[in-house]
């Protein structure tokens, strides 16, 4: 869009935010007896769950306090009382706080198994009727988009969660030192034969020219990990003969490809203690990897690249299609293209005043100005008319209000959804990872290399309890196993881990799992957001 149009899309989301205070004055004057506020012309009092990740700024103050609270709070149809929720432990401290009964009136979590086990304690209020009441923006975003309506809903055919359309986008890409393959005079990996071969050479023979050995193919940790995984699909559960299968094969040639990895030196043996992946990172932009796994979308995936580049000013990197394997090609996990990100508590008292909340956070103006700010102060409109940060100053106001967005539709604001579509192209930098994220989308948005699960995780169904119990318990146990194939040398092999993997998931009781699964695929399959029906988001 241009400046003009922008500013006029602007000007209608302001208006729409002014009206929205009004309407919820107006409900709650004298006599009216609305629910909406406490009949005096005061806002309604909302309290409302959001993430800590440490990401606040000092001088922008903390997570429940800062310029953005205070903007939801002016502009908004109620004051809101954030409640601060550890992103690493938010499903301990959001079932605590449902134990304790203090839980916040409007919980934001991208979780469904913890959503599926509030429901199933019945600590959760549904939203059909407070949407068919009071709601226009949201009940607006369910008539275009049904799905959303779909994915909501839990057994009693009730909705039980709000959410948001992402549509399809990226999320793990597989980057690749171009240069060094240039320099060894090698082709770009299509097959995972090739790409262990270029691992190796990656290792053995010099890439960066400095004359040590100091340099690994790759890691096993973290993203690396899952990416190598989607290679083989290694996903757990694949379809064969139309048939939903608990899979073992592809686990055991997932775990063979990184034993031989592991047992040459390719990769860097102190892994496993890398959890969070920070030493691969840090070893890839100090240019020490000639492949890792990262992400794409976000400035702190920008500045991983940057710093790459400050530390390697020669450096060529590439996105890759993931080299094909023995069951296939696939792609390593996308965006979910439609979300579920927020519940109601079952004791809130003001179902009116949380749906217009709702309506007011998932708005175009609310969307626009906790993604990008103010206009004029934060952004402009780009070249491609669509909002660009004026410095990286100004962005740092803005880029920790992320998650106050849970309940925003990218896929409203077209191409601008993108973060590809907020970089600064006359940036050099900027423009070359413009151009990466440009490559992952074409490498993995396409039905031809699909994601190796069948479906985004958080679009599988959630075991009943004491099922859950023996899945996660198990899960664990066997993962282990695998990891030892890897470590043990010759000693323990991924066939004897595969047999031993087995036998535990059977004695546990992985049968009833299997069982469940493959039941409810056979009921849902023509119904339930499957792998090909995520690309129709295109």
């Amino acid at each position: 869009m241009s400046t003009r149009r922008g500013k006029k899309r602007w000007s209608a989301g302001m208006a729409f935010g002014l009206a929205a205070t009004v309407v919820v004055a107006g409900c709650t004057s004298p006599g009216a007896g609305g629910s909406g506020g406490a009949g005096n012309g005061k806002k309604p009092e909302l309290s409302a769950t959001i993430y800590d990740r440490g990401a606040v700024p000092q001088n922008e103050g903390t997570i429940e306090k800062n310029r953005w609270t205070d903007w939801i709070n002016t502009n908004g149809p109620a004051n809101v009382t954030f409640v601060a929720i550890p992103r690493n432990e938010a499903t301990q401290k959001l079932t605590t706080l449902f134990v304790s009964g203090s839980a916040p009136d409007l919980v934001f979590e991208f979780s469904s198994v913890l959503r599926s086990q509030l429901y199933a304690q019945k600590q959760l209020m549904p939203v059909d009727e407070m949407i068919e009441k009071y709601s226009t923006t949201y009940k607006a975003l369910l008539e275009k988009y049904p799905v959303l309506k779909t994915v909501a809903k839990m057994p009693d055919g009730k909705m039980y969660a709000f959410g948001k359309v992402n549509g399809l986008q990226t999320n793990h890409a597989l980057y690749l030192r171009a240069d060094w393959l240039k320099k060894l005079n090698l082709p770009v990996p299509k097959t995972t034969d090739e790409l262990f071969e270029a691992l190796k050479a990656f290792k053995e023979k010099d890439p960066d020219g400095n004359g040590k050995a100091d340099t690994y193919g790759t890691s096993l940790a973290y993203i690396t990990n899952q990416i190598l995984n989607a290679m083989f699909q290694n996903s757990k559960w694949v379809v064969e003969d139309g048939k939903l299968i608990h899979d073992w094969e592809r686990a055991k040639a997932a775990t063979a490809f990184k034993k031989r990895l592991y047992d040459e030196g390719i990769v860097d043996k102190d892994y496993l203690t890398d959890k969070a992946g920070q030493k691969a990172q840090q070893d890839w932009v100090n240019g020490k990897l000639g492949m890792w796994g990262g992400q794409t979308g976000g400035p702190g995936w920008l500045q991983v690249y940057e710093s790459l580049k400050k530390n390697n000013p020669s450096a060529e990197v590439i996105v890759i299609p993931l080299p094909k394997g023995p069951y296939g090609q696939f792609s390593p996990i996308i965006n979910n293209p439609v979300q579920l990100t927020a519940m109601v508590n079952a004791q809130a008292k003001n179902p009116e005043a949380i749906m217009k909340y709702v309506d007011f956070i998932s708005s175009e103006q609310a969307g626009k100005t906790l993604g990008y700010g103010i206009e004029g102060t934060h952004y402009t409109a780009g070249k491609n008319g669509c909002p660009a940060f004026v410095d990286k100053d100004k962005a740092k106001e803005v880029t920790y209000a992320s998650d106050f967005r849970m309940l925003f539709s990218p896929v409203l604001e077209g191409k601008c959804g993108r973060y590809a579509e907020t970089l600064n192209l006359d940036n050099k930098i900027e423009k070359e990872y413009y151009d990466l994220l440009k490559m992952a989308e074409e490498a993995y948005l396409t039905p031809e290399r699909p994601i190796a699960d069948i479906t985004n995780p958080e679009h599988m169904p959630t075991l009943p309890q004491d099922l859950q119990l023996i899945s996660t318990n198990t899960d664990k146990i066997v993962n282990d196993l695998w990891i030892k194939a890897i470590v043990s040398g010759p000693s323990y092999t991924p066939e004897q881990a595969m047999t031993e993997a087995k036998s535990t998931w059977d004695q546990a009781g992985g049968k009833q799992v299997d069982d469940w699964y493959a039941k409810w695929y056979a009921e849902n399959k023509d119904t339930a957001l499957l792998r090909d029906k995520l690309y129709e988001f295109k």
